[in-house]
């Protein structure tokens, strides 16, 4: 992986290549991912690592977090089902998790559709995340600091409308900032990646989002050192997942599963060939 990931030339072929050999990775790795996230996604969530390889542990317990969380290749956390219950966790997980040097991944999930929630973000924010994913609307409120304009979970903003937005806070928080829409945006605060994978009708099956993101933990994990790359790489492999399951799918009860065999079956071929990554100006 070295090889590309130290080749300035910016590429299709270039990314194509680093994306499946972060798969490769993974499959090779089985990184253990440790995710706190919300009750809905559970079960995608934890079904999209185990198709990439990837060993998923849903553990929400304050109690256990102490001995557990030193023990992972990555955290994740994700807001959509927050509780004043579960916020200790989810603060004291992803301290733990900078204090041993372990990358942790944030969804803030319709971040600003109360001041609890978005104070809950800040907070969560101020702990130093490896890399922030979310829709247009999520950033923007985050990079705001104030309420935005969101409708839960469901984002009134296109990806692009927030490119500014993910730089700003890409550069306060010294995070990734992934920004996801039909164009999925990955920006360092300097440098902006593209990635055009993936089909519609994935916006129709419930925690899409949240599984792409335990995807980004797991990418990240197997090498922390290139969270920039790790994040493009996950998003696309996940994108051309779903353009594979659409060709057989009916709709979006057969695409969840279709999504999921064809993550589990991607091979090298079908990476190069579909992967759609460019630099964005």
């Amino acid at each position: 992986m070295e090889s590309f990931l130290s080749n300035n030339q910016e590429t299709p072929q270039k990314w194509s290549q680093i994306s499946w050999e972060f798969l490769s990775k993974v499959r090779q790795n089985s990184p253990l991912i440790h995710c706190i996230t919300n009750y809905v996604s559970m079960d995608l969530a934890a079904n999209t690592l185990l198709a990439a390889g990837a060993s998923p542990a849903m553990l929400h317990s304050s109690d256990e977090i102490p001995d557990f969380t030193p023990q992972v290749d990555a955290l994740y956390i994700n807001v959509g089902t927050l509780t004043a219950a579960v916020l200790p966790a989810m603060k004291s997980a992803a301290e733990i998790a900078v204090k041993h040097g372990k990358s942790w991944v944030f969804d803030p999930v319709a971040a600003g559709c109360s001041s609890f929630r978005l104070r809950a973000c800040l907070d969560l924010l101020s702990l130093k995340p490896t890399v922030v994913r979310g829709n247009g609307s999520e950033i923007i409120a985050l990079s705001r600091a104030s309420m935005g304009d969101t409708k839960g979970a469901d984002s009134l903003h296109e990806s692009r409308d927030a490119l500014e937005a993910a730089k700003s806070l890409a550069q306060a928080t010294g995070a990734i900032v992934a920004v996801t829409g039909a164009v999925d945006i990955i920006t360092d605060g300097i440098q902006v990646i593209g990635a055009r994978n993936g089909v519609q009708m994935m916006q129709k099956i419930t925690a899409t989002g949240c599984s792409v993101t335990a995807l980004i933990a797991a990418f990240v994990a197997v090498d922390p050192t290139h969270a920039f790359e790790a994040t493009v790489a996950a998003l696309s492999v996940f994108g051309i997942a779903g353009e594979l399951g659409m060709q057989d799918a009916k709709g979006p009860a057969s695409l969840r599963v279709n999504l999921i065999d064809s993550l589990y079956a991607l091979d090298q071929v079908s990476i190069l060939q579909h992967a759609k990554i460019s630099p964005l100006s």
